[in-house]
């Protein structure tokens, strides 16, 4: 899923070249960098968010489930008194982290990002004073007493007037089998909705990249999740002790497309996709 606007697929008619094809030579993080996370837009709704809320700056962001920690990266790089952790599971993803984006970062810079090789369900670094859960990767918790379990373990992480950040996703298409396809610059992006049980919530989705020499990368990335919806979120969260829990609803543009700025409410619309940020005050 992006939080960019999104275009039917068009088909590549070019020919096969000799040698290695254009799939075979990219580097499936940096796709994904170049088109789903946003890293600067992240960081501006957190911290605009955090100050707005609090009435005083933040500085110790600890981001779950970091991956490649670009938002650590960019959240150091803005201020010489920010601070930010990084958690996640894939040693090698975060050393693709370290030799990609933390390396751009002077060292005095690359002092203040703290990345580990945990588990977000029983780490226990230094409390910050906001906590990201970005990218949908909590849906990977697929039953409430895990996922309320997550939500109190990061209500225990924060400071005591902290912040949790979370996305989430929805609309009548997030449960329809179906593939969405936007164009970026040098190749295009396939987001995959292959499976989903009504039963049990269960939820595969997929991301594949297609170049313009006819070379697909197939299956770059694979989401084993449930498909929660918003109400059951907002539940747990407050089953969690969190209060305020707000949502932050995407505004449009003339064309009724998303206009990149989030508002709080509590009157969404019944569009066939949506992206959104939930707010949750310890």
């Amino acid at each position: 899923m992006t939080k960019q606007s999104r275009k039917q697929r068009k088909k590549s008619t070019a020919h096969q070249v000799e040698g290695p094809s254009m799939a075979e030579l990219a580097d499936r993080h940096e796709l994904y960098e170049n088109s789903v996370q946003n890293a600067e837009t992240e960081v501006d709704f957190v911290s605009e968010t955090f100050e707005l809320i609090r009435q005083r700056k933040l500085k110790l962001l600890r981001e779950d489930f970091c991956g490649t920690a670009s938002v650590c990266g960019e959240w150091v790089s803005r201020g010489k008194d920010h601070r930010a952790i990084g958690i996640d599971l894939d040693e090698d993803v975060l050393q693709w982290g370290r030799e990609h984006n933390l390396s751009k970062l002077n060292d005095e810079q690359r002092s203040r990002v703290t990345l580990l090789k945990e588990d977000v369900l029983t780490t226990q670094p230094e409390k910050a004073e906001a906590i990201l859960a970005m990218n949908f990767s909590y849906w990977y918790f697929k039953t409430r007493e895990v996922l309320r379990g997550y939500f109190e373990h990061v209500r225990e992480g924060l400071s005591d007037d902290g912040v949790f950040f979370l996305d989430c996703f929805g609309g009548y298409e997030a449960f329809q089998l179906m593939e969405e396809s936007t164009e970026n610059e040098g190749f295009t992006y396939t987001w995959d909705q292959s499976e989903y049980n009504p039963i049990t919530g269960d939820y595969v989705c997929h991301i594949h990249f297609e170049f313009p020499d006819g070379s697909k990368m197939k299956e770059a990335f694979t989401y084993e999740w449930r498909l929660w919806t918003m109400p059951e979120l907002r539940e747990l969260l407050v089953e969690a002790g969190f209060k305020n829990v707000t949502t932050y609803w995407e505004g449009s543009d003339e064309d009724g497309d998303g206009d990149g700025n989030y508002e709080a409410t509590e009157d969404g619309d019944a569009d066939a996709g949506w992206v959104c940020y939930i707010v949750a005050e310890k």
